[in-house]
């Protein structure tokens, strides 16, 4: 077990695999920002496949139990069931699974089971096609991202499924949301909207704080606490009272969870991130391609998490939640 300096182990590896999205979500990746002439990643500039999963082996053995695949979107990666199936035969690694926003989900859903994949969760902001479409920016039909849910299911993945919720603009949507994927063993993931990057204009009264999310919900589908699955775990769990399943609350704005945060983060092109609110990440690329042998590779990681103490969400104020950070579509939330 890696300690960091806030006795904080390091459990959970985020993977971004690519800084490219085909969605310009506002809260994301703001079509103003990220437009036609936006300059993305290189190929050359990505971790190859290999490296990748070289560096999560190491990781594995400072302590980390889980990986997540990300983006950017990360099913715009050519083959990426080749990195899933790489990554599934690590010895250690108990958990791997990959967070999309389902719009190539229906024809990849099967093939990334077959490779490995354990489960999936699904970004889905609205079930209203106007307001789904607003909100992706690229007017992608709420359809098709059904359809993929639909696709993974069949494929026996476990979804769970992620709405960021913003006042104003999708908040009437958290009962339609509720009440469709009531009873379907989907497990429904309300967020609250976050100052990540530095591009999406974020407001603290376009927050919808997950206790007022609840008592909504609870009004016409009332829900009761359940206990963490396990320390760290993000979101705040709740059960349908009628045996419909269940929901979750992720508050990282009103009720910061960062003394159990045990997340690192690497970006496509190899930057170590300790916090999804950094400034700055660690070159683990240019070690990799300079030669550094595994010995050196692990103490250069486990030197920076270390060091850490990382707790943005806790320390968060008018002056904070404006300095410079990487953007959420480059490491993958």
């Amino acid at each position: 077990m890696t300690l960091d300096r806030l006795a904080r182990p390091l459990h959970d590896l985020r993977i971004s695999v690519t800084d490219r999205c085909n969605f310009r979500c506002v809260y994301c990746m703001p079509k103003e920002v990220f437009g036609k002439d936006f300059q993305f990643l290189p190929p050359k500039a990505l971790l190859t496949f290999e490296e990748t999963t070289r560096l999560a082996r190491l990781f594995v053995g400072l302590g980390v139990e889980k990986f997540r695949i990300t983006g950017g979107e990360p099913l715009l990666r050519r083959e990426l069931e080749k990195l899933i199936a790489m990554l599934a035969a690590i010895p250690g690694a108990h958990d791997l699974t990959l967070t999309t926003n389902g719009a190539l989900l229906a024809r990849k859903a099967a093939l990334l089971k077959d490779a490995g994949l354990r489960r999936i969760t699904v970004s889905l902001d609205a079930l209203d096609d106007a307001t789904f479409r607003g909100m992706n920016d690229v007017d992608f039909a709420v359809d098709r991202v059904l359809e993929g849910i639909e696709a993974a299911c069949a494929a026996g993945l476990p979804v769970k499924v992620n709405m960021v919720v913003k006042r104003g603009v999708n908040d009437d949507q958290i009962l339609p949301m509720a009440r469709y994927f009531h009873g379907t063993g989907v497990i429904l993931r309300f967020i609250e909207y976050m100052d990540v990057g530095s591009t999406n204009g974020w407001r603290m009264e376009e927050v919808v704080p997950a206790t007022e999310i609840a008592r909504r919900i609870d009004r016409e589908l009332p829900i009761e606490p359940l206990d963490a699955n396990y320390l760290g775990e993000v979101a705040r769990r709740y059960r349908y009272r009628d045996g419909g399943g269940e929901i979750g609350l992720i508050t990282s704005v009103t009720q910061p969870f960062c003394a159990s945060c045990s997340r690192a983060r690497l970006s496509s092109e190899g930057r170590l991130y300790t916090c999804l609110f950094a400034t700055s990440g660690t070159d683990l690329r240019q070690l990799l391609r300079s030669g550094a042998d595994d010995s050196e590779l692990v103490s250069a990681i486990g030197d920076v998490w270390r060091v850490r103490e990382d707790r943005y969400s806790e320390i968060r104020t008018a002056a904070t939640s404006i300095r410079p950070k990487v953007e959420m579509s480059h490491i993958g939330g």
